[in-house]
């Protein structure tokens, strides 16, 4: 139970109290600066506080913004503040100050603005939701009183919050197809008690149902499939817009929300390669690639971000000309369709998949997110190479964690230290492409069982450790995990396919899968600020180097038939492991809730 502290002379005719308590707060009240530091005092620790004005006029959907949002530990809007248990020892240090300096006097001013005054001096953060058009004031006379109340009639909090609940930035399908009705359903959900979990649970046995349409590998089957993606991608959407009409934020929420689509996703592609050998066609490996490579543009992205969060001096001419075409309605629009982003990709292959065939459905995906990746990683190029950005630490650390740098690759990196000082800046990315290259091209243009590819792979250990022999803090440098990444899944891939029998390609997907799984959940921690995998679960997987190393080898001393044995071996160790300690992490609430404000690709 929440509790709300009305402070200052009561106003005969307000809904004050009535709003509160719709929100779910137990109101009190308090006649001056000592009472309400007494009814502070007795709220439980545990508990959320709130200190209203009780002469404040606004929409309720002002007060819920403002005093109901789980993410943050203090946060206010004019006329109230409220504390979690978290912000609970600041909100009460301040009201302790201005009892001390009130002396206890009749309230005459807004106590809750004093306490906010007060929590700015101290350095505190306090959390200010964007209003927007909703009004949330303390009328200092009743003529102010009436034009606040006015006011009030003229903007409908209803729509306001339907519109609220939408992403700010959303690509065009998901914003002109999706959300002109998703939001209806969210708030749907919401009246009826259903959580953003529930939604979002839904949402994956959707999907998976999608797969297994598709993989019956009949054209009733495919055309069952397409509609119950596009269905999946709707509660997608709805999920997140009942997270923001109802305010109902949690941390296995973020997490199930941000993993699922990944799931749903790939478990698709499996899908359809079921489906396409049904019927004798065997596209595995056009599955495989869409994965390597739809991952690879997720790890581009994050790690592009991850270097710039905190940068400084952070411009360029690339980012200047974005700015002015930003202008222009239409170039948004484009620019957003082109890298192909979830709700574009999505129905493209819903659609597909009802009309043709799987492996035309992946001819498509693979030239429309190649072409999307070599769009964005090419301004992101620009713009790293033009700009004049100092990088911190910080991000140098993000980068050397989403590297995934198993004991082999940390061994020689640390030898190296002293001789990659004197190196030129664009070393780390420049010897991650070479290394990843020559075990992969090595791979694929060899035979199965051949030596060579045990040593390509041990010059791509050696220069896996050479490219983070020294922080990630180069212009450049954020192209390191991706490179490695293409490495990794890259080698998995041409070995499977050299192998040539039947459950190679299909192994290879498993433990592609399940590794991808591992660096999308340090994503995820990174994001949330809560640090990367723990180093115990990186050593126990062999970290990328590794795995690539073992990769290799197993195909050198295996034949086709028992190397496939050990991959799917290798994907149930990995996935078993994996899985496990994410699900601990993320379930015991090891991180904030952090929700996606902008479409993924």
């Amino acid at each position: 139970m929440s509790t709300a502290i009305l402070t200052g002379q009561p106003v005969p005719g307000s809904s004050i109290e009535a709003d509160l308590r719709s929100l779910g707060f137990d109101v009190r009240s308090a006649a001056d600066t000592t009472e309400a530091e007494t009814l502070l005092a007795a709220v439980p620790g545990a508990e959320r506080v709130a200190l209203v004005d009780a002469r404040f006029v606004g929409h309720v959907h002002a007060l819920r913004l403002g005093l109901t949002d789980p993410r943050f530990p203090l946060a206010a809007i004019p006329g109230a503040v409220t504390a979690q248990p978290a912000g609970r020892q600041a909100l009460t240090r301040a009201m302790a100050r201005e009892n001390s300096a009130g002396g206890g006097t009749t309230l005459v001013d807004s106590l809750a603005d004093r306490i906010l005054t007060a929590l700015d001096t101290d350095g505190t953060e306090v959390h200010r939701p964007e209003l927007g058009s909703l009004v949330a004031t303390v009328p200092a006379d009743p003529q102010a009183r009436n034009e606040a109340r006015q006011a009030l009639t003229d903007v409908d909090d209803e729509a306001v919050r339907l519109k609220s609940a939408v992403k700010s930035r959303d690509g065009f399908f998901t914003t002109y197809c999706i959300s002109p009705y998703s939001r209806y359903i969210a708030r749907w959900c919401a009246r009826r008690g259903l959580t953003p979990n529930q939604v979002t649970t839904a949402s994956l046995i959707t999907a998976l149902i999608a797969a297994a349409c598709a993989a019956t590998g009949t054209r009733g089957g495919f055309v069952a499939a397409g509609v119950l993606l596009i269905a999946s991608f709707v509660l997608d959407c709805t999920d997140g817009q009942l997270a923001r009409y109802s305010l109902q934020y949690s941390t296995l929420g973020a997490w199930l929300d941000a993993t699922f689509d990944r799931a749903k996703e790939y478990a698709y592609y499996a899908g359809l390669a079921l489906g396409a050998a049904r019927g004798g066609d065997d596209v595995w490996a056009l599955a495989l690639g869409a994965m390597v490579l739809q991952t690879c543009r997720h790890v581009v992205d994050f790690s592009f971000n991850e270097a710039n969060h905190d940068a400084t001096a952070n411009t360029s001419p690339t980012a200047a000309l974005s700015d002015k075409l930003d202008s222009v309605g239409w170039t948004v629009w484009v620019r957003r369709m082109i890298v192909l982003p979830i709700g574009e990709r999505w129905a493209m292959i819903a659609v597909l998949t009802a009309a043709t065939t799987p492996r035309i459905t992946f001819y498509a995906l693979l030239i429309g997110c190649a072409f999307a990746a070599t769009y964005t990683t090419a301004g992101r190029v620009l713009r790293s190479l033009t700009r004049k950005a100092r990088r911190t630490d910080r991000a140098a650390g993000a980068l050397a964690d989403l590297a995934d740098s198993g004991p082999l690759a940390q061994g020689f990196a640390e030898a190296l230290k002293k001789p990659a000082r004197g190196l030129p800046g664009f070393t780390a990315p420049v010897v991650a492409l070479l290394g990843g290259l020559a075990v992969v091209l090595t791979g694929a243009l060899t035979g199965f069982g051949a030596p060579w590819v045990i040593v390509a792979a041990v010059a791509y250990v050696l220069t896996s450790g050479l490219a983070v022999a020294r922080p990630l803090k180069g212009a450049l440098d954020w192209l390191v995990p991706p490179f490695l990444r293409a490495a990794e899944y890259g080698t998995v891939l041409v070995l499977a396919a050299r192998a040539d029998v039947n459950g190679a390609l299909p192994a290879a997907f498993g433990l592609v899968a399940a590794v991808a799984y591992h660096h999308y959940d340090t994503v995820y921690r990174i994001r949330g600020n809560a640090g990367a995998s723990p180093a115990w679960l990186v050593r126990s997987i062999g970290g990328h180097e590794g795995r690539t190393l073992l990769v290799t080898v197993l195909a050198a001393l295996l034949t086709a038939s028992q190397f496939t044995v050990a991959l799917t071996a290798l994907a149930v160790a990995v996935a078993l492991v994996v899985l496990v300690e994410s699900i601990r992490f993320w379930v015991s609430a090891g991180a904030p809730a952090v929700h996606d404000e902008g479409e993924p690709a």
